[in-house]
């Protein structure tokens, strides 16, 4: 079997190991064969593929690493949806009582079914609010 097939087969094993560990731990080491792959390939086998394929693996360790960690463990920078409206400020439209099952609120121009956030509590029409929640269709506010 040709050198070069082999950090093929070994960049192909450390790929699907990192997509199952991610942790990007592996990756380095799957660039790093795919490195020693092309020297083998174009006849700068033996020696020289090894130290490339240690220098490319190290050297991506070292500096990526931590940049793609960072990533991995930051939230996500924009919410959509129904989440984006966590923590908006809205006018309550008619009046929420959850007693009653009633009320609106506008927010961001939009008109939600609103409860308030506290079971007892109720929000005369006019007040301002902020959405603590979204359950389905219905915001959950709060004073």
């Amino acid at each position: 079997m040709s050198g070069w097939l082999l950090w093929v087969l070994a960049a192909c094993v450390f790929g699907i190991g990192e997509m199952v560990a991610t942790s990007f731990f592996l990756a380095p080491f799957a660039l790093g064969a795919a490195v020693a792959a092309v020297l083998d390939a174009v006849g700068a086998g033996g020696l020289p593929a090894w130290l490339a394929f240690v220098a490319v693996s190290v050297l991506t360790l070292v500096v990526l690493r931590p940049i793609a960690v960072a990533h991995m463990r930051a939230g996500p920078q924009l919410r959509t949806g129904a989440a984006a409206l966590i923590g908006k400020q809205a006018t309550v439209l008619e009046t929420i009582s959850n007693r009653d099952g009633e009320g609106c609120v506008r927010i961001d121009g939009e008109v939600w079914t609103a409860r308030a956030f506290d079971e007892d509590r109720v929000i005369e029409r006019g007040a301002r609010v902020e959405v603590v929640e979204i359950k389905g269709a219905t915001a959950l506010v709060m004073e």
